[in-house]
């Protein structure tokens, strides 16, 4: 019984921490189209940027957050957020 009940804690765990880990998308998302506003990026950079901030909003609404936090994670290491 014990067992069970901490395969049941560990398994709310993960799906509360993947919730969690969705809802940082968006804020993520704000911040990045705040950062490219005053951007002194090349062209070439900031072309990767929107590349990248777009596939991070596609990942998202696809349900992927793990793969939308990566590349939202990149975006923000090329604007130094």
């Amino acid at each position: 019984m014990k067992r069970i009940s901490l395969n049941i804690l560990a398994l709310s765990t993960v799906l509360t921490a993947g919730s969690a880990l969705a809802y940082s998308c968006p804020t993520d998302m704000k911040a990045i189209d705040k950062a490219m506003i005053g951007s002194s990026l090349s062209m070439a950079d900031m072309d990767r940027v929107k590349l990248l901030r777009a596939k991070g909003e596609t990942l998202h609404q696809s349900g992927d957050h793990g793969g939308s936090i990566e590349a939202l994670d990149e975006v923000k290491d090329l604007l130094g957020i």
